[in-house]
């Protein structure tokens, strides 16, 4: 899970359809199978299948990075908000799915897409 900076609700529209491919495309190219994925107005929530061999900070650092660009060269209106060049807030949260289960952790992902 990972936020805008300032908390920003700027995901509608064409730039939330945006960055679902972006983030999708990204995915894929890495070997990221993503079970269950929702966006917010202001943040995202995603529920990951990593590869052994990545990192999640890896993971992160090229979803975040690769997104925050790419919005930012096809949104210019962005610039006078995200003038710092920095599209998402520093930092995100993970945790594994050990403890609970998957079908615990896709139910949560659905109610939450629901509000």
């Amino acid at each position: 899970m990972w936020v805008t900076k300032h908390r920003y609700k700027v995901l509608q529209g064409a730039m939330r359809e945006r960055i679902r491919e972006i983030i999708m495309q990204t995915c894929a190219e890495m070997g990221v199978h993503i079970v269950k994925g929702v966006l917010g107005r202001d943040h995202v929530h995603m529920f990951l299948s990593i590869p052994l061999k990545l990192s999640l900070s890896n993971v992160m650092q090229r979803i975040k990075g690769r997104s925050s660009r790419r919005i930012q060269m096809e949104f210019p209106e962005l610039r006078k908000r995200y003038w710092g060049r920095r599209f998402w807030a520093c930092g995100y949260f993970s945790t594994t799915s050990g403890n609970v289960t998957d079908d615990i952790i896709t139910q949560y992902l659905e109610l939450h897409s629901s509000k």
